[in-house]
């Protein structure tokens, strides 16, 4: 009769011989993509990030903390001579790669799914394209009569479940004065105070963004587990929204004061966003019509951006079914999504579909976070899912991007290799891969020269081991 002890050691040696042969299909691909991995010492960290835009004009009104910085748009750019032509960004996230494209003479088009995003690029080219003298007068009377303060009634802050007592009485009771005072305005004026209000949410409440979710204060009252969470200072709703206003006024007015407005800064190219899923949206796009691709999907790392913009969205007026529908129509980068069935979003995908199935390491991978979840040993039986969601949508969006570019036209792509259960997944070969077989040439893959750690969660068994943090540079054949 086989012991419990003997089970435990054959199930053992079962899971050492998967975790070999991945780390020897993970090698075979590094082999391949050995001369393609290029060390870059300008890209650090600030740049691939949202870091290097709070203290860029413009760019620093909204923290859109997954965002990269126009510096690394604008390296880019001049180091591979793309000076003309139009580029797409199918993840615009707040626009950065719409606008520093543009402010350099190329046209550009963005897709985004997130209204918050959506609502920043509208307000950006509001202000780039609308706004007169006049609208500017008006935000400098906000600033110091403090319009809000007359105002004689309230709107109700709109919330979701998820954001109730997000704020102290006094802060709430502020933001709806101040969204029926907005209202009295006209539509570009309003449009930007919105705004300017939207970039403030995050100080003035009980919480802060934490990737997979928002974390909050014990002083808002709600569950607070074993360590109550202290995020330090949070601002008076008076002083957080003069000082947006005032910030973004300094930055539309030219420096020596002249009267006209933005007769320093003119959008240069042409900019069209486009509301939705890039899976949805990307199909309608036509064929061989971009010079480039500049992007940076959702990480394959659980963040759930619905519930870390979940105060912007529901100041936005989503719903709370609105909120879900969102949340399915992302990118399956939270262990929430369902999986999507791409054939019947497009029938021509099924090339795509045919390279993940064929890709030896990811269907490894795959397996073996499939019989994790069987032994109960994963933190979140969602991952599984997720993973196998990521890499089949990824395959599809690079398909697509392949399509609407030119010959010899150039994919940008900003991403992080991640790790679940102990086995590091090589996101950048495996989606190099894949764009190999999708109509691509890897020119190069350009790593940061300082890894990125583990997340919080992997960090207790498998310490530091870094992972590599990217920018992927492809060619269409």
């Amino acid at each position: 009769m086989t012991s419990l002890s003997s089970i435990s050691d054959i199930a053992s040696e079962v899971q050492n011989k998967v975790l070999r042969e991945i780390d020897n299909l993970d090698k075979q691909l590094q082999q391949h993509f050995q001369t393609k991995f290029l060390v870059q010492p300008a890209l650090t960290r600030l740049l691939v990030s949202f870091q290097a835009n709070k203290t860029r004009p413009v760019y620093r009104w909204y923290k859109y903390k997954e965002a990269f910085s126009a510096s690394l748009v604008e390296l880019l750019l001049q180091e591979y001579g793309l000076n003309e032509g139009k580029i797409l960004d199918p993840f615009a996230g707040s626009g950065t790669a719409l606008f520093a494209a543009s402010d350099l003479g190329l046209d550009a088009d963005g897709i985004e799914l997130l209204p918050i995003g959506q609502q920043i690029i509208e307000t950006k080219k509001v202000l780039d394209t609308e706004f007169i003298p006049d609208d500017l007068i008006r935000l400098k009377t906000w600033l110091s009569s403090r319009i809000w303060k007359q105002a004689g009634k309230e709107v109700c802050l709109p919330e979701f479940r998820i954001t109730k007592r997000a704020y102290s009485t006094e802060n709430k009771r502020a933001i709806e004065q101040y969204l029926e005072a907005c209202y009295q305005e006209n539509k570009r004026v309003r449009e930007v105070l919105l705004f300017a209000l939207l970039c403030v949410l995050e100080s003035i409440s009980y919480t802060r963004k934490d990737g997979q979710y928002l974390r909050w204060d014990y002083r808002s009252g709600r569950g607070q587990g074993k360590k109550p969470f202290n995020k330090g200072e949070i601002l008076d709703f008076d002083h957080a929204i003069t000082n947006k206003i005032e910030e973004i006024i300094n930055d539309l007015e030219p420096p020596t004061h002249q009267v006209e407005l933005f007769s320093v800064r003119k959008l240069q190219g042409k900019i069209e966003l486009h509301k939705g899923s890039c899976l949805k949206l990307l199909p309608t796009l036509p064929d061989a019509i971009y010079d480039a691709v500049i992007t940076s999907p959702p990480y394959c790392n659980r963040y759930d951006y619905t519930r870390t913009y979940a105060l912007e969205l529901a100041l936005l007026d989503i719903s709370e079914k609105g909120l879900i529908d969102l949340r399915q129509e992302m990118l399956s980068c939270t262990v929430e999504n369902r999986s999507k069935d791409l054939l019947t979003i497009n029938p021509n995908w099924s090339l795509a579909i045919e390279t993940v199935n064929s890709q030896s390491l990811l269907q490894a991978i795959l397996s073996y976070l499939n019989n994790q979840k069987l032994q109960g040993v994963l933190n979140n039986n969602g991952i599984p899912r997720m993973v196998r969601g990521y890499f089949y949508e990824m395959a599809c969006v690079i398909q697509e991007c392949s399509r609407v570019l030119k010959p010899g036209a150039l994919l940008f792509m900003v991403n992080d290799n991640v790790r679940y259960s102990g086995i590091s997944i090589s996101v950048d070969m495996l989606l190099a891969d894949f764009a190999e077989k999708l109509g691509f040439v890897v020119e190069n893959i350009l790593v940061l020269p300082s890894d990125k750690g583990n997340s919080s969660q992997q960090m207790g068994n498998h310490g530091r081991d870094p992972l590599r943090k990217c920018v992927y540079v492809w060619k269409k054949q």
